[in-house]
């Protein structure tokens, strides 16, 4: 099996739907027959988990038409001794080994289909880097159980607030807890007030809370309604309700984070950020994005907020990119492309707003960038599914939670790999202590999972 990392040049292409038919596969004319796949085709590594070097990949798809031969390559050769034949379903299943060799990345397949129904498209497999335990003796870890399914956490000198919501719509169990940021015990907490009925008149569950941000100052602590497309503010002191905005405020609003009298929520996919005022909970002209990459739109997802330079980074998923905010005007004051990242999600920037980190769920890649003039600065891979970061504020080191591989890395300033500590399943979200640590949270493996549903407090040792 021959891999070459062309991501680069090929892009995210998932499951591209263009007409390409090769070699013995082709069963008619050039243009004489009209191609079609709906169907859906992916690779996993062992227990749907991550790929590595050395290992076998599950290749697995359904939607073929049935008995069809399926050839697949990559860098033009088979990855198997003979075209595959799908069963009578339509359905597709077979293993490749991945060689040693494999650098981590993004590896186009392109799978090659005859028989009566001609047709080609691409899918990427991605090989992860494996780092194993690094520098567990460099850091303590105390960890205690949360709210379910724990989404975000933000931190204040009194308290840790953390959001939890389970499933999918109608979400009918959510939590906001506030927790003892020394001890982790449990303060306050409280679930939201039930949601109207969705435009079907089915259940609309509770105003599930996903994001958090805090305004201490005033005493607010701010949430995002996912589900709901709103946001809600609670007191800090006791988790009573304060305001529930109505539905629709908020595109698929992610993240939330006060500055100065105000609270900016990112709306997902959206060129938006929106603008609350803290004192008259009113909603503020939002923020409008543009791309800098020529005739894209910006898609919002995370936030960083960058106090000492008054300035707000926003990252976008599907276009690869950052916005930069001046939170003197609430204008889009820049932006820049992040090259070479693939689903660009999570950011995290220094209080000085001159060094940037963005994360990537595609290719894993983790970017370090000037953001004073948007050049990189390197590019490290840390593993599977990096989500969020953050940048703790004393050494400039970086915390990355790994959601595929259940580990956070931290990594120096310019990239070096400090460690690598497992922490519990799916890792999703961070917060600096402002002493040289940071507290993350972590979801859930199953049932059965001991590790599931933490709130854990990571510190450097002395």
């Amino acid at each position: 099996m021959k891999l070459s990392n062309r991501h680069a040049v090929l892009g995210r292409t998932a499951l591209s739907a263009a007409v390409i038919l090769a070699g013995t596969m082709a069963m008619a004319d050039p243009f004489e027959t009209l191609g079609q796949f709906d169907g859906r085709i992916g690779a996993s590594g062992p227990d749907r988990g991550p790929i590595a070097a050395g290992t076998e990949a599950q290749i697995s798809g359904s939607g073929f038409a049935s008995d069809q031969p399926v050839t697949l390559r990559q860098s033009g050769e088979n990855l198997t001794d003979e075209p595959l034949t799908t069963d009578a379903e339509g359905n597709l299943s077979t293993t490749v080994a991945i060689p040693e060799r494999a650098e981590p990345g993004l590896y186009p397949v392109v799978v090659e289909m005859g028989g009566d129904a001609p047709h080609a498209t691409i899918f990427d497999l991605k090989v992860v880097k494996v780092l194993g335990e690094i520098g567990a003796d460099q850091y303590d870890v105390n960890s205690a159980t949360t709210v379910r399914n724990p989404y975000q956490v933000a931190v204040t000198d009194e308290a840790i607030y953390v959001t939890g919501a389970v499933g999918r719509p109608p979400v009918s169990e959510s939590a906001l807890a506030k927790l003892d940021p020394a001890t982790l015990e449990v303060l306050a907490e409280v679930s939201p007030p039930d949601a109207p009925a969705r435009e079907d008149g089915s259940d609309g569950g509770v105003f599930a809370v996903y994001g958090v941000g805090v305004a201490e100052e005033v005493g607010q602590v701010w949430v995002t309604n996912t589900r709901q497309n709103t946001v809600a503010v609670y007191a800090t002191e006791d988790l009573s309700l304060i305001k529930q905005f109505e539905p629709g405020v908020v595109g698929h609003p992610r993240d939330a984070v006060a500055h100065d009298g105000k609270v900016y929520v990112s709306a997902t996919f959206e060129p938006l950020v929106h603008v609350f005022d803290t004192e008259t909970l009113e909603e503020l002209e939002p923020i409008e994005l543009a791309s800098s990459r020529r005739g894209q739109v910006f898609t919002a997802a995370s936030l960083s907020l960058a106090a000492e330079a008054g300035k707000l980074f926003v990252s976008s998923l599907r276009t690869d990119e950052v916005a930069v905010i001046d939170l003197a005007t609430d204008t889009q004051s820049g932006g820049f492309t992040v090259e070479n990242s693939v689903d660009t999600i999570g950011l995290a920037a220094n209080s000085a707003g001159t060094r940037l980190y963005t994360v990537a769920q595609g290719n894993d890649a983790v970017t370090i960038i000037d953001a004073r003039t948007g050049e990189t600065v390197n590019q490290v891979n840390v593993g599977a599914n990096p989500l969020n970061a953050a940048v703790e504020p004393t050494s400039g080191n970086v915390f990355i939670a790994l959601r595929e591989v259940d580990a956070v890395a931290v990594i120096s300033p310019e990239g070096e790999v400090l460690a690598n500590l497992q922490i519990g399943s799916t890792p999703n979200h961070l917060a600096v202590d402002g002493s040289g640590g940071v507290y993350v949270v972590n979801k859930s493996g199953g049932e059965d999972d001991p590790t599931a549903n933490q709130v854990s407090h990571i510190t450097p040792v002395n």
